[in-house]
């Protein structure tokens, strides 16, 4: 048996972890991976590069990924791109594919088994955690934990300048990373995109605690938070191959609205990418060796169009479609918990 690894769409930690899992499992079952370079781009163009145990390994503990990623989509141009990527998979001898990605690496992994048959397996991935079926993804663990240890570091400059910080994050439709960092960070205020920007009450509660005595303030936001009967928020103007907006920016708008009601000097700080990188943490890189495992797995019973996912502490399969059909938006009630500190 011969299978096809490939990494999509944006990086995270824990990506190698699976790597490595699915590796080892296919070559327990006297199998062979290859590494498809740079996501469905490598496919496409027959990019690739062997995948011996030896380099595989060690490389639970680095982040990103061994075999690079882009967003690329085949279906953008499929008159070119598809009959080039299957003509490629054919020549490869690939038995199976696996596809580590997040709701756009899977649903051209969807699209790919439903319209030609083409034996797919999934593993969800992304630090936003808004992948529905699965309970949390790898990488998110790791991105919250990087957030929470930038505004630690904030916390002690925002004081010393008597500042408000706001602090952005990434989370275009989910909140679940600003969310999660604000209970963890005891942040004064946090926007999400499930909930309509309140830039009354934040004010409000920044301008009562520093007549309490508190001198600084910290506000998390996520990318994606909108003022109330607003679209998406864009500043770029730009998309990618998939159609999504390049979002960022909100941070700026929030922090010059909240210094100019309070008078408070007021800073931004656009994370951005940072929650991406660095090695995974412990939860991380037990969650994506373990769904490496399950997907291998299903690839050794021949079990295609099927995705593996998080349901308590449990492993479980689910049809490739159903981690596609919509995203997971925060649960509310943990934005509910948070918000008794925003009083």
């Amino acid at each position: 048996m011969k299978v096809g690894l490939l990494t999509g769409g944006g990086d995270c930690p824990g990506l190698n972890a699976v790597i490595r899992a699915v590796n080892q499992r296919i070559h327990n079952s006297g199998g062979s991976c290859i590494g498809i370079l740079e996501g469905w781009r490598g496919l496409i163009k027959c990019q690739t590069r062997e995948l011996p145990i030896s380099v595989t390994e060690e490389i639970i503990s680095r982040g990103g990924t061994i075999l690079g990623s882009s967003r690329t989509n085949p279906y953008k141009r499929p008159e070119v791109d598809l009959p080039a990527l299957r003509e490629n998979f054919a020549k490869l001898g690939l038995d199976a594919l696996v596809a580590i990605g997040g709701d756009d690496t899977l649903g051209v992994a969807n699209r790919l088994h439903n319209d030609f048959g083409m034996p797919m397996v999934g593993v969800p991935k992304t630090i936003d955690n808004d992948l529905n079926v699965t309970d949390f993804t790898f990488g998110f663990d790791t991105a919250v934990n990087i957030v929470i240890e930038a505004i630690d570091r904030l916390r002690t400059t925002s004081e010393s300048h008597r500042r408000v910080m706001v602090v952005e994050t990434m989370g275009r439709q989910a909140g679940w990373i600003a969310c999660f960092s604000a209970i963890a960070a005891a942040a004064d205020f946090a926007f999400v995109p499930e909930v309509p920007i309140e830039m009354d009450r934040c004010i409000e509660v920044l301008k009562r605690r520093r007549i309490e005595g508190k001198n600084y303030g910290i506000v998390v936001v996520s990318e994606g938070s909108k003022f109330p009967n607003q679209d998406e928020m864009t500043l770029t103007g730009k998309t990618d191959d998939f159609g999504h907006v390049q979002l960022g920016g909100i941070s700026a708008i929030v922090a010059d609205k909240i210094e100019k009601a309070t008078g408070f000097e007021t800073r931004s700080v656009v994370l951005g990418h940072i929650q991406r990188g660095g090695a995974p943490s412990a939860y991380d890189r037990v969650l994506a060796t373990r769904l490496g495992l399950h997907a291998a797995e299903l690839v050794v019973q021949k079990n295609f169009g099927r995705m593996v996912a998080l349901k308590g502490t449990k492993i479980i399969e689910a049809p490739l479609k159903d981690g596609v059909s919509n995203l997971k938006n925060l649960d509310l009630d943990f934005y509910k918990e948070a918000s008794v500190f925003f009083q």
